[in-house]
């Protein structure tokens, strides 16, 4: 295994770290219990220290499972969760109030079986809530010891700039992957410039650019790709030309699709650490193998010209969810 730091904020983690949240939410039925622990602990034992978990996934069932496959690996293990997402009356509510946070942190403390999170993010913006006031509470959770770094999800720029200045961030979690590349515009640059870690979800595209999806593909009916426009008949029919892509270059590198997508997200910056979801073992061990694909920056420059001149078609969100985006 690998390893990098977020930014220059002194966190080492596995260069690959491991998505949890489809093992218990989001993608259907959720796994079974024991074989989720049984694969944490193989990730463990191939190296992986970095495993991301949130409050609201399933709620609270997958930071009991995280907690209870990590506890005997404790001091060894990045334990990543999220607050501001609540559910109310069946519905997802982004809320980040500082009472609201210290409850959310007190919960995940407890399901998670330890004294403090490594790496506590707020999982979406609250607009109602000004981000100052996030980062001076967060500044206090890591002063009383239960929290050690901590970050956003799906932060615009502004946002992370102002919430920077009140307490050094350490990493900014956002969808990217060759599919979706809208942070090479503003956020990547502005990262850097402040010595920001990026933490990748969906590096793989919710699973197409593994190319095991196509416009005959069903899901499961509790499956959140049956809302994302990207995920219709249609538009995977238009997008399959991205995999045809990937494909060859996958030929050239012997290796598969998914290793390419998760390859290319590694070689972008040495301060991106992505997190990958799986409830395989095969697909476990075939993630990690990326981390031996090379792409030199030649490659890169040449890759991404041919993505850029690839249309993509379909939304990455609802438009509901969309909304809930920061600025």
């Amino acid at each position: 295994m690998k390893y990098r730091e977020l930014g220059k904020s002194g966190l080492k983690v596995s260069a690959m770290g491991l998505g949890c949240m489809g093992m218990s939410h989001g993608y259907g039925a959720a796994g079974d219990k024991k074989e989720m622990i049984k694969l944490i602990h193989q990730a463990v034992e191939k190296g992986v220290t970095f495993f991301d978990t949130a409050e609201v996934y399933g709620p609270y069932t997958n930071e009991e499972l995280v907690g209870e496959a990590l506890e005997p690996y404790r001091k060894e293990v990045v334990i990543a969760t999220k607050c501001g997402i609540q559910i109310v009356d069946g519905k997802q509510i982004v809320i980040g109030k500082p009472e609201t946070m210290r409850r959310s942190i007190e919960g995940s403390l407890k399901r998670l079986r330890t004294e403090y999170i490594d790496l506590y993010y707020l999982h979406r913006v609250d607009p109602k809530t000004p981000i100052e006031e996030v980062a001076e509470t967060m500044k206090q959770l890591q002063q009383e010891g239960k929290i050690r770094h901590w970050g956003v999800s799906e932060a615009g720029v502004q946002t992370i700039r102002r919430a920077h200045a009140v307490f050094p961030l350490t990493a900014v979690q956002s969808e990217y992957s060759m599919w979706w590349r809208e942070p090479e515009k503003e956020l990547l640059p502005t990262l850097e410039e402040l010595g920001i870690g990026f933490v990748p979800f969906s590096p793989l595209g919710k699973g197409f650019l593994t190319g095991s999806i196509s416009k005959d593909t069903r899901f499961d009916k509790s499956d959140f790709r049956n809302i994302v426009p990207r995920f219709t008949t249609e538009n995977l029919n238009a997008n399959q030309v991205i995999i045809d892509f990937i494909k060859i270059l996958a030929n050239e590198k012997n290796a598969t699709p998914a290793q390419i997508a998760l390859a290319w997200v590694l070689a972008v910056k040495p301060w991106i650490a992505p997190i990958p979801g799986t409830t395989k073992l095969s697909r476990l061990e075939e993630n990690l193998q990326s981390i031996n694909v090379e792409i030199t920056p030649e490659e890169l420059r040449k890759i991404n010209d041919m993505l850029n001149s690839i249309p993509i078609s379909g939304d990455r969100y609802p438009e509901e969810l969309a909304k809930r985006v920061g600025k």
